[in-house]
């Protein structure tokens, strides 16, 4: 099936969150238009054949990072290969973890965690 739904996450410091979610959670990045300041007006990241857009915060739009508002306003789900090997690595990089690896009722393990500008991330593997 084609992807038809794109997140586009803002970040006040784009180019590190960009190194962090490669480095962290494993991202690909395929994609960096650079703005102006050393901004970033566009940048795409990828991982198992699903596309995840960035940009920097673009205020005069309405877009902040979580980390300047008063909560979490979206979490994203992404499913990986192996939930616990993906939480070491996380975690050697420096992610927030909310919670560790556990088995869900619903047939699922995941673990939460979120990046330095406080986007929620849920990351999780079928049970087998």
């Amino acid at each position: 099936m084609t992807q038809r739904i794109f997140p586009m996450l803002a970040y006040r410091d784009a180019p590190a969150a960009l190194e962090f979610l490669t480095t962290a959670f494993g991202f690909e990045e395929t994609m960096r238009m650079e703005g102006e300041n050393g901004t970033i007006a566009h940048a795409e990241l990828e991982m198992g054949g699903q596309r995840l857009m960035l940009a920097s915060a673009w205020r005069d739009a309405g877009m902040a990072p979580p980390i300047e508002l008063a909560g979490i306003a979206s979490q994203l789900m992404v499913q990986v290969d192996d939930v616990d090997a993906h939480f070491r690595r996380a975690l050697e990089a420096g992610a927030t973890v909310i919670d560790q690896p556990a088995d869900q009722e619903y047939g699922e393990r995941t673990y939460r965690a979120t990046d330095p500008e406080g986007h929620r991330w849920i990351f999780g593997s079928p049970i087998s």
